[in-house]
């Protein structure tokens, strides 16, 4: 399954199939105009293009994600786009356009997050037996191979691996020790490989422009994944759960974990996938924008975070949707 995960955790939830084209990207423009101002203005500039809204209108609804164009057209271009660039890809290169539209899927792979799972995960007994829905390329089921860096509160990873900066507020739990694992699996509709060239560079056709240092960190957590490589199983988050979940072994905590990933299915599967990993006795760590889990709400204190919850009902903390901090106190 992968995930759309950039700007805020109002365009996180992708498209809302139940406003226009036109709006969706309004709304996408305004929450990224903060992280990226570049794809900020290009959002708005679609919203009130005729000719790329009747071009996007011809594809299903989840092929109209601004996410996915942005990052369709960068694939072509190799440059991140402009309105400009949009226009002549829709007017001269549509039909290619849209093959890589349906092809693809926005599956952001963003390894900063492990910086505000860690804590979770370095609280439970080990050995840990990681499975991650919605793993795409598996960068984040590496926690225990990053360096981390919780405003000077250091833990060393493995040589080379990138540092992932962030801010704690409140009690975080923060470990004096990377967690020890046993076992990891990732479940995945489609699987990339860190390995294909190809997959690699849609990854980083997804780092919006402007985002500092994303897509280095990207670069060499792939590098770091080529070393290290997790078998990413393709299957459904329901359908194929226990099936994968069956080889961890039998002396390990297993955490089936996930991030913003169920804003992409409908409430029945979300509430299918809860009592799937109910049934497995699994630790259940959900990082999501918030009402995604029900009960789960924003907490007033930051603009579009993500919640950490564990077991679909204990919110453990608001944490930034890039991983650039986490805040314990907002529970």
């Amino acid at each position: 399954m992968g995930d759309d995960a950039e700007g805020s955790a109002g365009a996180m939830r992708g498209l809302d199939s139940r406003l226009g084209t036109a709006e969706n990207f309004r709304r996408f423009g305004e929450a990224a105009r903060g992280r990226s101002p570049a794809y900020g203005r290009l959002a708005e500039a679609v919203a009130a293009d005729t000719g790329v809204l009747d071009f996007l209108d011809g594809l299903p609804v989840a092929k109209r994600q601004p996410n996915l164009l942005f990052a369709a057209a960068r694939y072509l271009l190799g440059t991140p786009p402009g309105i400009d660039a949009v226009r002549r890809l829709v007017r001269e290169r549509a039909d290619e356009l849209a093959a890589v539209l349906r092809a693809r899927r926005t599956q952001t792979n963003e390894p900063a997050r492990c910086a505000t799972l860690l804590p979770a995960l370095a609280g439970l007994p080990e050995p840990l037996a990681l499975l991650e829905v919605g793993a795409s390329a598996g960068l984040t089921l590496l926690p225990d191979h990053y360096s981390y860096d919780y405003a000077g509160h250091a833990l060393a990873g493995d040589p080379g691996a990138p540092t992932l900066a962030c801010r704690p507020h409140g009690p975080v739990p923060l470990p004096d020790r990377l967690p020890t694992v046993a076992w990891r699996r990732g479940l995945d509709v489609n699987p990339l490989d860190p390995a294909d060239a190809d997959d690699a560079r849609w990854l980083e056709c997804l780092v919006w422009p402007g985002e500092g240092d994303r897509e280095a960190r990207l670069r060499a957590a792939l590098d770091l994944a080529r070393r290290h490589p997790v078998p990413v199983h393709r299957g459904d988050l329901v359908d194929d759960l226990a099936r994968v979940a069956a080889d961890a072994p039998s002396g390990a905590t297993l955490v089936v974990y996930h991030s913003a990933v169920l804003a992409y299915v409908d409430a029945g599967t979300r509430r299918a996938f809860a009592a799937a990993v109910r049934d497995l006795g699994a630790v259940w760590l959900s990082n999501e924008a918030p009402g995604v889990l029900p009960g789960t709400e924003a907490t007033g204190r930051h603009e579009d975070p993500f919640l950490l919850v564990r077991d679909g009902r204990e919110v453990l903390a608001a944490t930034d949707p890039h991983g650039t901090w986490i805040d314990w106190s907002a529970r």
